[in-house]
């Protein structure tokens, strides 16, 4: 649900959204404006970044500074604007291939640099806007276009890589904990930090029917059934289950403001 506060956020001009029916993504964009508003943001404030795929949309159902960039090289671009605009929140959202595929080295060196980006990737587990292939977050077993016999890849874990490539803030949820996704967003805007929110959230047209899942509804069903709260009395009875939750959240040297220390330094000739 949006308020009439939070539609300034929507260009509404390009409404109805272009996402198939079920899709999480939209989830993703209403929990994302809710948290612009509920941190008083001004439009001119804020600056989102994409690539291409259907995560990707996002930056064009927003009023608010948006580039829509390269397959994989929305961090590249985001990196640039913070450099030259470190008084911008900059917010990066992406798919799996955006994130970490064609964009994996991307993200590791955003990460290990602790410059202070927002990167929202939303894990629906498939390529949806090409057809449906397997990509690094499918897993193994996984049935999709380009694998029919099933995956055998082992899939990449968003908050361990995250994590060990020097994110100080990272959080997992999905489109089911909405109330969730809306703290964690704002928590990631106001980190000083690269901050990673992984949202795993359903693709019932590609994931959800290779993979004999059902509909949206009873995806997320299985988010609710098989994700458990850090710290929750039930994690230690259900190791297997996916962890959800704040997993770090530290205070570094942020990369802009030590950027700033060196030119500092070469204006005034010392090293």
């Amino acid at each position: 649900m949006t308020t009439q506060t939070t539609r300034k956020y929507l260009r509404e001009r390009f409404m109805p959204h272009i996402w198939c029916a079920g899709c999480g993504h939209g989830t993703v964009l209403n929990a994302l404006i809710r948290a612009f508003e509920a941190l008083g943001m001004s439009r001119n404030e804020i600056v989102m970044v994409s690539g291409i795929g259907c995560s990707s949309r996002i930056t064009g159902y927003v009023d608010v500074h948006t580039l829509h960039t390269l397959h994989g090289r929305a961090l590249a671009f985001a990196t640039g604007v913070k450099l030259s605009k470190p008084e911008l929140n900059v917010i990066v959202p992406m798919g799996d291939g955006d994130a970490l595929a064609i964009g994996g080295n991307h993200f590791i060196h955003a990460a290990r640099r602790n410059i202070a980006l927002t990167a929202l990737v939303m894990n629906n587990r498939i390529y949806g806007m090409t057809g449906g292939q397997y990509s690094p977050l499918s897993g193994y077993g996984i049935s999709a276009t380009t694998a029919p016999y099933t995956s055998i890849d082992p899939d990449f874990d968003v908050v361990a890589l995250s994590m060990a490539a020097g994110a100080t803030f990272v959080a997992r949820t999905t489109t089911y904990h909405v109330n969730e996704m809306f703290d964690f967003f704002q928590k990631a805007i106001l980190h000083e930090g690269f901050a990673v929110v992984e949202v795993l959230t359903q693709c019932p047209t590609y994931f959800g029917r290779k993979n004999k899942m059902g509909n949206a509804a009873d995806m997320l069903t299985y988010y609710k059934e098989n994700t458990v709260a850090l710290g929750a009395r039930s994690e230690k009875e259900h190791p297997h289950m996916i962890k959800r939750g704040i997993f770090i959240q530290e205070e570094k040297p942020e990369y802009c403001s030590q950027y700033d220390k060196v030119m500092e330094r070469a204006q005034k000739g010392r090293p």
